[in-house]
């Protein structure tokens, strides 16, 4: 997998996949397989999706937790929780958590952020919804200087620490943040993609796309950053309605600059053991046909 996109005309498009929890829920002899696979598949990363609390049935595991489990029984692939809601949670406790996680898989992380959109979610974790986009800014810069110093003084307005620090620090200092979007990033959010943000998780159809990762790019380079810095990871479903044409969609978001892809073997209605074989087939027509 690492290496079906090789050219000489551009850097080779990172594949990872998605771990189905939905789907495979308690079952962790399947979250076992389905992540030793991935890993020694070759894919590059294991994504985890995020959400506290939620209303009615269905499984959906803590991703810091669930990754320290990965982390035990893998030895190459990055693990990435996609995308931990920041602003729900204390930022000094997610920076511990994370660095945590990147010592025990020696620097295999990046995080993933954003603001959801779910106003029970930050009610019931005690947070103001209103206010979570500035304040995951401020988070950001927090964790930033909380994996990289051993002393730290900051105050944001929500969050203040005073000659204090985490220890250890991670392997990465800092830890790769990324921030997830909705569909059609309003300003604020291009902001904060351009000046603080080390890749784009991309929700927008391959032809927005361009115009957006220009806006990003612009506001990175109004900011004093290299804008071919931000990083991009898009997903494409290997089963349901579009299972036919996935591969072509692979093909259309390499062709368009995307650094990272996602595949997913959830939405299909799987069993547990339909996703592992899935994800190998997934493979194999990758390394066979691209």
């Amino acid at each position: 997998i690492k290496k079906v996109f090789q050219s000489n005309r551009r850097e080779i498009m990172k594949i990872g996949i998605s771990l189905p929890v939905r789907e495979l829920e308690n079952d962790l002899g399947a979250i076992k397989a389905f992540a030793q696979a991935a890993d020694e598949l070759g894919f590059t990363h294991l994504r985890v999706p995020d959400q506290v609390i939620r209303p009615g049935s269905g499984s959906l595991h803590e991703p810091l937790t669930m990754l320290a489990y990965i982390a035990a029984i893998t030895e190459n692939i990055e693990l990435v929780p996609s995308v931990i809601i920041l602003p729900s949670r204390q930022t000094v406790l997610v920076a511990k958590q994370v660095a945590e996680l990147d010592i025990l898989v020696e620097g295999r992380v990046r995080l993933g952020v954003g603001v959801g959109s779910s106003k029970d979610e930050y009610h019931a974790l005690g947070q103001d919804f209103k206010t979570r986009g500035t304040r995951c800014s401020q988070q950001i810069e927090l964790l930033r200087l909380l994996w990289s110093q051993e002393i730290v003084d900051f105050d944001g307005g929500w969050d203040k620490v005073s000659g204090a620090g985490i220890n250890p620090l991670p392997i990465q200092r800092p830890i790769p943040i990324w921030i997830g979007t909705a569909s059609s990033p309003v300003d604020s959010v291009i902001r904060r993609l351009g000046r603080l943000a080390d890749g784009w998780f991309v929700i927008c159809t391959p032809e927005n796309y361009p115009l957006i990762m220009e806006r990003i790019r612009d506001e990175a380079e109004r900011s004093g950053r290299d804008p071919s810095s931000i990083g991009s990871e898009a997903g494409v479903a290997v089963v349901g309605p579009r299972e036919s044409e996935w591969q072509d969609r692979v093909s259309g978001w390499r062709e368009a600059g995307l650094t990272h892809l996602c595949l997913r073997t959830l939405g299909g209605e799987l069993k547990a053991d339909e996703h592992l074989s899935t994800m190998r087939r997934a493979a194999d027509e990758l390394a066979s046909n691209c």
